[in-house]
């Protein structure tokens, strides 16, 4: 059994983030969840504790604090590291070491050496703007795993490469980067 932090932004594919909650709990991981405040407005934090009968946050002030000090506390619980789905908001603020709320605050927190992988999921033109592929290569010369988004339909309305990873397949990939 592996602790997986999953961290989930406001995406369109979030229910999708949900069911990878869900299922991930099913392959026998125990899933702590942080939401970006945008995807708690999106999606409320119970659902995804519901789905893994483990703790999900978005905030570490006010009400949903947990402990002193929940972005230590949570990296040093973390065996593994997904953010799915990763919006190109979250892949940049990740890239560049921001930390303005939790979820950019946990990350920054995880001891070096936990497996780190990245599910992008956005429209087409954002997915291959220079910004976005740029801090997609940052995050993969930290040592970031980019599961590659897959084609089809989007919430957006358009047909191209953007869609977030089917969930088995980052169930999968979750699997392998367990086994080492």
């Amino acid at each position: 059994m592996t602790n997986v932090l999953l961290v989930a932004s406001a995406s369109a594919a979030l229910h999708k983030g949900c069911d990878l909650a869900s299922k991930l709990t099913q392959a026998g991981h125990r899933v702590r969840t942080v939401l970006t405040p945008r995807a708690a407005q999106l999606l409320s934090p119970q659902l995804f504790e519901a789905v893994t009968g483990e703790p999900a946050s978005s905030d570490e002030f006010g009400d949903s604090r947990r402990a002193a000090m929940d972005h230590i506390d949570l990296a040093a619980w973390a065996e593994l590291v997904v953010v799915a789905p990763a919006t190109a908001d979250l892949v940049s603020r990740i890239a560049l070491g921001l930390a303005g709320d939790l979820a950019t605050t946990v990350l920054l927190a995880v001891p070096a050496g936990i497996p780190r992988l990245v599910c992008p999921s956005m429209n087409p033109n954002m997915l291959v703007n220079p910004a976005v592929a740029r801090n997609l290569g940052q995050l993969r010369e930290y040592g970031w795993r980019v599961l590659e988004p897959g084609e089809g339909h989007l919430a957006c309305g358009v047909e191209g490469r953007g869609r977030l990873p089917e969930v088995e397949a980052i169930v999968a990939a979750v699997a392998e980067l367990a086994a080492g």
